[in-house]
């Protein structure tokens, strides 16, 4: 990181002057130049700096970082026009390579990062979508040579459902997996002839048939390696042009620069839980859940009305689908162990995925598409394992028989409620499955996949699980042991949310709504889970304190934020640093210091399949010998949701300043 300070002679010079917009002319000890606005000790507005390696930058600042719309060029002849956000280019923009290549689109931390166009300099061209710096979801390439791709991709490659069309006319559609045709798919060729089958570039996994056309009657065959050999040699897809030096790399330090929040440190995100290969203890469960749910989400059904008839909610009628190894007449072949696959209430999740808005092909490709599904490293308190997508939408939890019981029971009143209420807090049920295993033991697992609240385009710094309860309710750990997987408790929080006025009024009357529900379907012991993101850290990976508003030169949120908020969802919020009180009493929400951080908040209701059933009751009993029986989760669902409400709202409170 380029580092330059002003003179300290002209920062003593300046303390005591007003803080008034002011143009400046100045050089840096380094070489590095800055004309332009300045206050406070920093540029702010519009202003030019030109780096003494030969790097410029023309536009908005805020507070001493590149902020709002500017350009930057490099030595090398390439140059980005666009929107910055706290140094990093993040938002809309248009980089232009020293080759001459060209990207127009959205922007994430210096990634290509949502919706854009790319402009390759051998005349290929992509429009779609980008992740993370690379292709990925859905998009379309054509080459020069006329021939183009429609369908998913992922990681730069074609990956997923699509159709690929050459010049010639000839085409294949179906399934991709790292830019090869693999699994299900047909060839087809302009005569009219065409292959079908399971492609793979191995030749012993490859099966299919080959139909002539009228006019090759008497044709003896074709071999599908040809796709591989001949018809893909013209299909490269084009690397995008590596920047090595990015603009929040050259950032100097100013003395302007907000104050940091102590003793908490921002480390480099980590993707959680380990990847289910062949030879992990779960592997053939994975095989089977994948196998199964693909059984049950692409079964062909008829359109259904959102008034479901009592009949839908009935779970005893048990109807289990053998999957042999070698396959059935409604089964495929498979190189997982023989097993038996239950649906719980299949046109009630049905549904529900559709009043949720869930693609059933997009649905189908994340849970059983050729990438694995993760498992977290350590099962639950509850005893359950989680496992996540790849793509990290969906999340898969096994259930105890205590967890199917309740969750068949509430399901009607749990339908009627998201139906009625599509801002509820509530986990989102997508599907219920059961998976017996063959053998003596003739094991059960029964599961639910669950939305993951965590999956948003912003990077999670800091996660909450809150009860409202103290006993047990810190996570033992010293900070430099807490990195963004690691989910804190109620003792654990030094901070409360400040939302917009509308957006608390809306919260306050969801949470009582999905408490209200809770209370009545005689549910305990859930959480608010919620997630962090500061929107400006410091180099040293500290967030920075902003003041009672947003700077006026602050980088706008873009289009896909916008589309993307939701009750929960990617939700703007100042959060404000607390402490507590030295009064020798026990508290779980501090005294609010002032000092507040502008963030991206995701939060939802979770864990609300435990009832208070006898168990409960004399776990109740039993702990309220030992403590205050206030303070464990173990209550009656009247008096945890009255306690719940009364915390969250001391935790999320209106923004007065908003």
């Amino acid at each position: 990181m380029s580092v330059a300070h002003v003179d300290d002679d002209e920062e003593e010079e300046n303390i005591h002057k007003p803080s008034k917009l002011h143009h400046v002319e100045k050089a840096l000890p380094n070489g590095d130049i800055y004309l332009g606005q300045w206050v406070e000790n920093c540029p702010n507005g519009q202003g030019k700096f030109l780096w003494a390696d030969g790097c410029m930058y023309v536009g908005s600042w805020c507070r001493g970082r590149t902020n709002g719309r500017g350009k930057f060029s490099w030595p090398s002849g390439a140059t980005y026009e666009g929107q910055f956000k706290n140094g990093y280019m993040d938002g809309e923009g248009t980089y232009t390579g020293s080759s001459n290549d060209t990207y127009r689109g959205m922007w994430q931390s210096n990634t290509r990062h949502g919706g854009g166009m790319q402009s390759f300099t051998n005349g290929d061209c992509y429009k779609g979508q980008w992740r993370h710096g690379q292709i990925e979801g859905k998009g379309r390439y054509t080459w020069k040579n006329g021939n183009e791709y429609v369908g998913y991709w992922r990681e730069g490659k074609m990956n997923g459902v699509g159709t690929l069309v050459w010049a010639n006319g000839s085409l294949y559609e179906g399934s991709w997996q790292d830019g090869l045709p693999k699994g299900n798919g047909t060839f087809r060729w302009v005569d009219g002839s065409f292959y079908v089958g399971v492609w793979s570039e191995d030749a012993k996994e490859q099966s299919g048939t080959y139909y002539t056309s009228s006019a090759n009657r008497g044709s003896i065959g074709w071999d599908p390696l040809n796709v591989y050999l001949v018809y893909l040699r013209d299909c490269s897809v084009v690397s995008v042009e590596k920047i090595l030096v990015f603009p929040s790399e050259k950032m100097v330090s100013w003395q302007c620069e907000g104050k940091p929040l102590q003793n908490l440190i921002i480390r480099p995100a980590t993707r959680q839980g380990n990847t289910i290969s062949k030879g992990h203890k779960n592997y053939e469960l994975m095989l089977n859940l994948q196998l199964g749910i693909r059984h049950s989400v692409g079964k062909p059904a008829p359109a259904t009305s959102l008034d479901l008839k009592a009949t839908a909610f009935d779970s005893r009628n048990k109807v289990w689908t053998k999957f042999p190894p070698e396959g059935t007449k409604h089964t495929p072949p498979h190189q997982s162990c023989e097993f038996k696959w239950k649906d719980y209430c299949p046109l009630v999740f049905r549904t529900l995925r559709k009043l949720f808005k869930v693609d059933p092909a997009n649905y189908m490709m994340s849970i059983c598409g050729s990438d694995a599904l993760r498992e977290l490293s350590s099962p639950g308190k509850s005893g359950s394992f989680f496992y996540l997508t790849n793509d990290d939408k969906y999340m898969i939890k096994t259930v105890k028989k205590s967890e199917v019981k309740m969750l068949k029971r509430m399901l009607p009143a749990y339908y009627n409620h998201v139906r009625f209420h599509e801002n509820t807090l509530l986990t989102r049920f997508y599907g219920f499955h059961c998976v017996k295993m063959t053998g003596p033991a003739q094991k059960k697992v029964r599961f639910v996949i669950m939305g993951n609240l965590f999956c948003t385009e912003y990077s999670i710094h800091r996660r909450f699980d809150l009860k409202g309860s103290s006993h047990g309710r810190l996570a033992v750990k010293h900070e430099s042991e807490i990195d963004s997987t690691t989910t804190l408790k109620d003792l654990d929080l030094n901070l409360i949310f400040r939302l917009q006025k509308s957006w608390f009024q809306e919260f306050c009357r969801q949470l009582n709504r999905d408490c209200e529900f809770l209370e009545h379907e005689k549910i305990m012991d859930y959480s608010l889970l919620v997630g962090i993101h500061f929107r400006e850290i410091s180099p040293s990976g500290q967030p920075l304190r902003n003041g009672h508003k947003s700077s006026e030169g602050e980088a706008p949120f873009d289009a896909n934020w916008w589309a993307s908020i939701r009750l929960g969802s990617n939700m703007h919020a100042r959060a404000e640093l607390t402490t507590m009180r030295n009064s020798g009493e026990c508290q779980l929400v501090g005294e609010g210091t002032g000092e507040c951080y502008d963030v991206i908040l995701v939060f939802g209701i979770i864990d609300i399949l435990q009832d208070y059933d006898i168990s409960k009751k004399i776990e109740h009993a039993y702990k309220s010998f030992q403590h205050d029986p206030t303070s464990i989760s173990a209550i009656d669902p009247r008096h945890y949701s009255k306690r719940f409400r009364d915390f969250i709202f001391k935790v999320f409170t209106e923004d007065q300043h908003g």
